[in-house]
């Protein structure tokens, strides 16, 4: 299996062992398209983005993995009380993976989270869905 594919199952692992206040169900898939009618529930979604390898020293490489989370809703009228829960959730998983080596493959550490934007508002306008996305880089050097 690829570095990039086993490390993304292994972020799908350490999200359905997370303790959170809003109950999730990661899943990985390449491509996150979904029938918005499915959309109601809460769906966490792990997708494999890109991979950097850089020379680390004279016998090892360092492997900079980019692992999306996208976690989307389809909202009932987009107010303050119905997303402010799912900003939460976003900051929740942004928080539990900092600083972190990941349980299911300990070579890989965090080294970043990127959250840009907070929100998509073409999804937000087009679908009144929340979807947000959280790109995390966790480093492997071998």
């Amino acid at each position: 299996m690829s570095l990039i594919v086993e490390i993304a199952d292994a972020v799908v692992t350490e999200l359905n062992g997370m303790d959170l206040k809003s109950p999730l169900q990661a899943q990985r898939h390449y491509v996150p398209s979904f029938e918005l009618k499915d959309m109601s529930d809460l769906r966490t979604t792990v997708v494999p983005k890109g991979l950097v390898i850089s020379k680390s020293d004279r016998s090892n490489n360092t492997f900079d993995v980019q692992i999306d989370v996208a976690i989307q809703k389809k909202f009932n009228n987009g107010s303050n009380a119905e997303i402010d829960p799912l900003m939460e959730l976003v900051q929740e998983i942004a928080d539990q993976f900092r600083l972190r080596r990941l349980a299911a493959y300990p070579a890989a550490h965090w080294i970043r989270t990127e959250n840009t934007p907070i929100y998509s508002p073409e999804h937000w306008d087009e679908l009144r869905q929340f979807t947000s996305v959280l790109t995390f880089t966790f480093r492997v050097i071998r």
